[in-house]
């Protein structure tokens, strides 16, 4: 039996990995979660179903601690920091942002393996977890890159051409006009169901930006060796090309289960994890290049990455920041990826090394702090 630690466990990740060990209870125990306690009577309720004896919140801990008299709960914006370094056999990190990297370093320095959903860990901090990851210490989560991971078995490193990671394309990759995208519009996702701000990152592409990001870190291979394709109907979650001209792809349905079951069960598969493709039913599979021209965040994110240093961090918190504005209905949908845009501008050249991760608060909040005064400017 694996002992689990859920960061991030009231999100869409968090949930299905809850529902996953609830399936399997002879593999798995939870030991400890956390979330951000903005709506405490979610993890109350799986503190109780899962006998966990400690979690971390942000908000509500008063509240929770008279709800849950005998379990420990550690509040603060440091808590599931403290949580991640809890000995376990693997810590699934689901929180969204860049606030997941310091959990992700916590995790790695205490010696448990980390189950990686949080993508910022790597887009923010990449020189600074791979550094403390050692050998098959940090296990994909998202589904390209879980999918990549599994397809890498075929092969020697040596023998890759390219990684080939693939986008569904959101809501509005057959949209010309998107001057007029409202909220509901960009959060009505047709293929995932995912948190808003990951389905916003989905909307405008700048998602596979981040993960394109990731795929370097995660796979050590150049930004000239990692593409990404439109693949609408989200069953193959992404492919590697070796040099003979084989292409190997992973496919599954187009749900998070999977990914989640192996990636806290690795080397092992989770038997019934998820439902398989029905091959015996019809399918129509497409692939398309991506409109780079409709979708620029691509391009800005390959930039920042092959730039190197705090770039990816400025890249990445700007755009948290542009996100925010528009759910909170400050700014239009275009303005997102033109605002990191013009952030990015106002830094470009920053690519001194990241020593540790004070250097990626620091440049994060500069570029917070950028990214707002933009955002003044462009309030609708």
């Amino acid at each position: 039996m694996r002992d689990i630690v859920i960061l991030g466990s009231t999100g869409s990740i968090g949930v299905q990995a809850l529902e996953i060990v609830e399936a399997n209870p002879t593999l798995f125990r939870v030991v400890s979660l956390t979330s951000t306690g903005k709506n405490p009577s979610t993890i109350i309720e799986q503190a109780r179903k899962f006998d966990v004896s400690v979690i971390g919140v942000i908000q509500n801990a008063d509240l929770i601690r008279q709800a849950l008299p005998h379990v420990t709960v550690i509040d603060g914006p440091q808590a599931s920091v403290e949580i991640a370094a809890i000995t376990c056999d693997v810590v699934l990190n689901a929180i969204t942002g860049s606030i997941g990297l310091a959990p992700t370093l916590s995790a790695l320095k205490a010696g448990n393996r980390v189950a990686l959903a949080n993508k910022e860990s790597l887009v923010a901090g990449g020189e600074l977890v791979m550094k403390l990851a050692k050998p098959d210490q940090l296990i994909p989560v998202d589904s390209e890159h879980s999918a990549i991971w599994q397809s890498l078995m075929a092969g020697k490193k040596e023998e890759v051409s390219r990684l080939v990671l693939t986008a569904s394309g959101g809501p509005f990759r057959d949209r010309a006009d998107l001057s007029s995208v409202t909220v509901e519009d960009a959060l009505a996702h047709p293929t995932w169901s995912m948190g808003p701000v990951v389905t916003i990152n989905s909307a405008t592409l700048l998602n596979k930006g981040l993960e394109i990001i990731e795929a370097h870190y995660l796979f050590d291979l150049p930004y000239s060796k990692i593409d990404a394709v439109i693949h609408p109907q989200s069953v193959i979650h992404s492919m590697v090309e070796y040099i003979d001209g084989s292409t190997i792809a992973q496919a599954s349905p187009p749900n998070m289960k999977g990914p989640i079951a192996y990636a806290i069960n690795w080397p092992h598969r989770v038997a019934k994890a998820t439902t398989p493709i029905d091959w015996s039913a019809k399918h129509v599979w497409e692939f398309s290049p991506i409109d780079v021209a409709r979708f620029p965040a691509i391009s800005l994110a390959r930039s920042c990455g092959d730039a190197g240093g705090t770039m990816p961090a400025i890249f990445n918190a700007a755009n948290e920041s542009f996100v925010a504005a528009f759910l909170g209905r400050k700014i239009a949908f275009t303005s997102i990826i033109e605002g990191v845009d013009k952030v990015l501008q106002k830094f470009a050249g920053n690519t001194q090394s990241i020593r540790d991760i004070n250097d990626v608060s620091a440049i994060e909040q500069n570029a917070r702090v950028m990214a707002d005064s933009i955002i003044k400017e462009m309030v609708v």
